[in-house]
C-alpha cells in the first residue's frame, strides 16, 4: 500500500510510505518558499568574465547566478560542451532582460542558480521550449518502444519545442498526445506573461512550479497511491482541487486527520534513522554516508559479518546487501550530485559486474535521474543522481 503523508503543523514534512516503511521524505519550514522550477524575468547585473558567469536580479532578496553553459543553446541533453572561444560578454550584457528558471534554490551563502534552458515537467514528458532535442528516459530499454515514443512525440510537438520522454510514457499513446497539448498550452501562457513583463522594467516571477506534493502525485499516479493523509484543512482543499484537475488521481482517497499523522507508522523514528551516518545491514555489515560540498562518499564495511571460509563470497554478500541499501538510502535522503561508493575489494570481475548490474536494477525504482558510470581504476564505483528537492541537500 502506497500512501502520501503531508504534515503542515510547525513545519512542512512530506513522507511517502510503502507498507508502513518510509521510502521518500522531504522537509521544509513554515517560512521557506521553494523556488526551484520557478520561471522569472530577470535583469543581468554584474558579469564575471573570469568565471564565464553573471549575476541576475530576479526580484528575490539575493541576486541569482548564471553560467555561460546555461545561456548558450543546448545541443545535447546529456552533454555539456562549451566553445571556449566564446566569452560571456559576447552573449549577454548588463541591464539585459532574460527569462530564467531556477535550477537550484538559494541558501544562506549563495543566491539561486538559474538557467535560460526552460524545462516544464508534465506526466509523460518534460517540455524543453526553443530546442529541437527529443530524448528518452534510459529506464525505457525496449528499442522498439523507444522508436515508437520518439516518433509519436516528434509528430505532435510544436516546431521549435523539444522534450524528454519520461518513463511513465511507456505503453501510452493518446495520453501522451493530450499531455503535450496541456504542457504546450502552459508554455504559451508563460510566453504571454513574458511579453507583457518585458514592456515594463519590472523583474519577478512569471510561473510558479508545482509543490513537492503535486510533483510526487504526478510522478506516482501510475504507482497507484491509495491514500493521501493531511493534517491541515487548507492543504486538504488544495490537494482535492489538484485531484479534480488530474483524472488519473480520481480513485485516491484523501483524508484529513486532526492528530499526529506520522505516529501510526512510527515515522519519526524512521526519519531519525534516515539522518544517521552509519546504516547497519541485515548481515552485520554496515555502510557510512558522508556528504561534502563536492560529492557524497559511501563506504561499505564488513562490520560484524564474518561469513564462511570463502573470503570472496563473504565480501560479495556484504557488497550485495550494501547495494540494495544504498539505492534505498539515495532515494530516502534525496542525495544528489556525484556519488562515490567504496565497496569492499572484489577480485572477481564477474562479481563486480553483478554488483554494478544490481545497482542499476535497484535504481530503476528511483523517481530521479541516475547514471551509473561503473568502477574506476581504483575500484571505486562512480555514479550521479539528480536531487528532487534542494531543501534536503546540505549546502
Amino acid at each position: 500500500m502506497l500512501e502520501l503523508m503531508i504534515k503542515k503543523r510547525n513545519q512542512e514534512e512530506i513522507a511517502l510510505v510503502e507498507n508502513g516503511n518510509l521510502i521518500e521524505y522531504y522537509r521544509g519550514t513554515e517560512d521557506s518558499q521553494r523556488k526551484e522550477g520557478n520561471i522569472y524575468l530577470g535583469i543581468v547585473k554584474d558579469i564575471i568574465k573570469g568565471m564565464q558567469s553573471a549575476f541576475v536580479d530576479i526580484g528575490t532578496e539575493k541576486n541569482s547566478f548564471i553560467h555561460l553553459k546555461d545561456i548558450l543553446p543546448k545541443v545535447d541533453e546529456k552533454k555539456e560542451q562549451i566553445d571556449e572561444s566564446i566569452s560571456i560578454g559576447q552573449v549577454i550584457k548588463p541591464n539585459q532582460k532574460i527569462v530564467v528558471q531556477v535550477k537550484k534554490d538559494s541558501n544562506e551563502k549563495k543566491g539561486a542558480r538559474v538557467s535560460t534552458h526552460i524545462n516544464l515537467p508534465s506526466k509523460y514528458i518534460v517540455l524543453m521550449p526553443e530546442t529541437d532535442i527529443i530524448t528518452i528516459s534510459q529506464k525505457i530499454e525496449d528499442k522498439q518502444e523507444q522508436k515508437r515514443l520518439m516518433e509519436l512525440v516528434e509528430e505532435h510537438l510544436t516546431e521549435g519545442n523539444g522534450a524528454i520522454i519520461r518513463t511513465s510514457a511507456k505503453g501510452k499513446t493518446q495520453e501522451i498526445i493530450d499531455d503535450i497539448t496541456k504542457v504546450e498550452a502552459k508554455w504559451k501562457s508563460i510566453k504571454q506573461k513574458v511579453e507583457k513583463a518585458q514592456k515594463t522594467n519590472k523583474v519577478g516571477l512569471l510561473y510558479q512550479a508545482e509543490g513537492i506534493a503535486e510533483k510526487m502525485l504526478i510522478d506516482l499516479a501510475d504507482k497507484k497511491i491509495e491514500r493521501i493523509v493531511v493534517d491541515d484543512l487548507q492543504e486538504e482543499k488544495r490537494i482535492k482541487e489538484f485531484q479534480s484537475q488530474n483524472p488519473e488521481l480520481v480513485n485516491v482517497k484523501i483524508e484529513y486527520q486532526d492528530k499526529d499523522i506520522f505516529s501510526p507508522y512510527d515515522l519519526e523514528k524512521q526519519i531519525e534513522k534516515r539522518n544517521n551516518r552509519k546504516v547497519w545491514l541485515k548481515c552485520g555489515g554496515f555502510i557510512t554516508i558522508d556528504a561534502t560540498e563536492a560529492l557524497t562518499a559511501i563506504d561499505v564495511n564488513t562490520g560484524k559479518y564474518t561469513g564462511n571460509k570463502n573470503l570472496e563470497q563473504t565480501v560479495y554478500k556484504v557488497n550485495e546487501e550494501a547495494t540494495i541499501e544504498i539505492a534505498k538510502q539515495l532515494r530516502l535522503r534525496d542525495i544528489g550530485g556525484i556519488i562515490i561508493i567504496d565497496y569492499i575489494d572484489m577480485k572477481s570481475a564477474e562479481n563486480k559486474e553483478k554488483i554494478e548490474d544490481l545497482l542499476m536494477e535497484k535504481l530503476k525504482s528511483d523517481r530521479s535521474k541516475t547514471q551509473v558510470e561503473g568502477f574506476t581504476k581504483l575500484d571505486l564505483m562512480e555514479m550521479t543522481r539528480k536531487h528532487i528537492c534542494s531543501h534536503n541537500e546540505e549546502d
